[in-house]
């Protein structure tokens, strides 16, 4: 048996940063204690998973941010009809969020450069507005995000314009129902790693495909956070659901398979077969014992 060399003490000085990990200086944290204090939740979130949970204060403030997302999408649901233009529905969404004292976060984010999102039949996501009326029996999603005071919300509703086919009731339905499984697994001791499981279970039994590229994430603070959540998967994988995360659930759902492909916009996701594609999100806070939806609406 090898002999173990005797550790060399390492003094820690009164105002050297403490072991603990709190960011006090020693003195003022656990010097003189025999032990130091156990992590919090907190802090054991941030380090371990660059989580950063949300406070009662945070919420709120994000849950004021949410409250202004659902009234704007009051103002778009008032004017959807057959011959709208898409840029209309971005002016909209633009002055109703400056005008209460929001901005609209998607605006010059990496370089998009619309207020809003406005996804139509065969595209999955990041849809551009521009000139493109809407047309009786499309299907058009739409994805808000704004910034209040500092937080944000995000969600995303996908409408009916005029007369719905039988394929677009279908996949707007079964895009509603994924939603509506996924946050069902939301509760502390279950895992992200569920609420994939749920959504990919959902979608698949109902001859409809999952879109792998795009996930939710973390938000509240910023506009894209940890953790992301994957639609699919496996479940008991993934992060432990904690108090205090705030993350969006927003499935993204193909009529066909689940493959993808960008448009030269280097923006525009389109389902790789042309099939139709639904989705809808929520932003959501896990509590003590199951969720708290942020932007809620029926599902």
């Amino acid at each position: 048996m090898m002999m173990k060399q005797k550790k060399k003490s390492v003094k820690i000085g009164r105002n050297d940063a403490c072991p603990c990990g709190s960011g006090k200086k020693h003195k003022n944290c656990c010097m003189g204690r025999s032990t130091p204090p156990p992590e919090s939740l907190k802090q054991i979130y941030q380090k371990r998973y660059n989580i950063r949970l949300k406070s009662a204060a945070d919420v709120e403030k994000i849950r004021q941010a949410g409250e202004l997302v659902m009234s704007t999408f009051k103002e778009v649901e008032a004017v959807l009809c057959p011959g709208l233009v898409t840029d209309e529905i971005d002016r909209i969404v633009h002055d109703f969020t400056i005008r209460h004292g929001a901005t609209p976060a998607p605006l010059n984010y990496r370089g998009f450069p619309k207020s809003v999102c406005v996804s139509i039949n065969e595209v999955i996501c990041h849809g551009i507005p521009g000139p493109r009326a809407l047309q009786d029996g499309d299907i058009v999603n739409v994805d808000i995000t704004s910034i209040l005071d500092g937080y944000y919300a995000d969600a995303n509703q996908t409408y009916f314009i005029g007369t719905p086919s039988d394929d677009a009731q279908k996949i707007v339905r079964v895009a509603r129902t994924c939603l509506k499984e996924g946050l069902a697994m939301i509760q502390p001791g279950n895992c992200i790693g569920d609420i994939g499981w749920a959504i990919q279970q959902f979608a698949e039994s109902q001859g409809c495909s999952v879109v792998r590229e795009f996930v939710g994430h973390g938000v509240g603070f910023d506009f894209h956070e940890a953790p992301q959540v994957p639609h699919f998967g496996r479940k008991n994988t993934g992060v432990p659901l904690a108090p205090g995360m705030v993350f969006t659930v927003e499935p993204m759902i193909n009529l066909g398979h689940h493959r993808l492909r960008i448009l030269e916009d280097k923006w525009t996701a389109v389902t790789g077969d042309s099939s139709l594609s639904a989705q809808f999100e929520q932003t959501v806070l896990v509590t003590e014992d199951g969720y708290a939806s942020l932007t809620p609406f029926e599902l």
